[in-house]
């Protein structure tokens, strides 16, 4: 089996083009908490002002709600939130200037056909482990709508968080492979 690949972020698209899909990669660096809420407010700061909102463009987002410190680690969990939740915002962000999407489950065709565009990749780690991946996150910081809670805007570091390239910078579809190979098989 081949080590993760150590992916710094922030990335640029033009690194995200080494990536396959399922490769498996170790997140090192900041990237930022959003979930449904947040997704709304940054299209709604987009529609306003043309760009995404506290320096956002160039970054990549982590689906995810976190819980309190605990244990002595920044948050006591921290598992993905289901992608397609998202997938209403998410073309419209990544052609605004997000890189690189973080959660669980398969994206729309939509995401898809964005992410081949603008060159940038999803990225899918495991659910239901959330308080093992608390472990990953180095520090926290709280950018923006606190009055959201676990959906407020969040800067996490992480150190060595496991995930796999879910879909790639050519549109090539984890999701969508696997699917088939299950259907040839009937």
């Amino acid at each position: 089996m081949t080590a993760p690949i150590r992916l710094e972020l922030p990335v640029s698209r033009k690194q995200l083009c080494d990536l396959r899909v399922g490769d498996a990669v170790a997140l090192c660096g900041s990237v930022y908490t959003m979930r449904d809420a947040g997704h709304r407010r940054a299209l709604e700061y987009l529609d306003e002002h043309g760009e995404l909102p506290f320096g956002l463009a160039g970054q990549a987002l982590f689906y995810a709600g976190p819980t309190p410190a605990a244990a002595g680690r920044p948050f006591g969990a921290i598992g993905p939130t289901t992608a397609s939740r998202m997938d209403f915002a998410t073309p419209r962000l990544l052609r605004a200037g997000i890189v690189a999407t973080l959660g669980k489950g398969a994206r729309s065709p939509h995401v898809v056909q964005a992410c081949a565009e603008t060159q940038s990749v999803y990225l899918a780690t495991t659910g239901g482990a959330a308080a093992y991946l608390a472990g990953f996150v180095a520090s926290t910081e709280l950018i923006a709508w606190a009055e959201l809670g676990t959906e407020a805007l969040r800067k996490l570091v992480l150190a060595d968080m496991p995930a796999f390239v879910a879909i790639d910078t050519s549109g090539t579809d984890l999701y969508e492979r696997e699917y088939e190979c299950e259907y040839e098989h009937e």
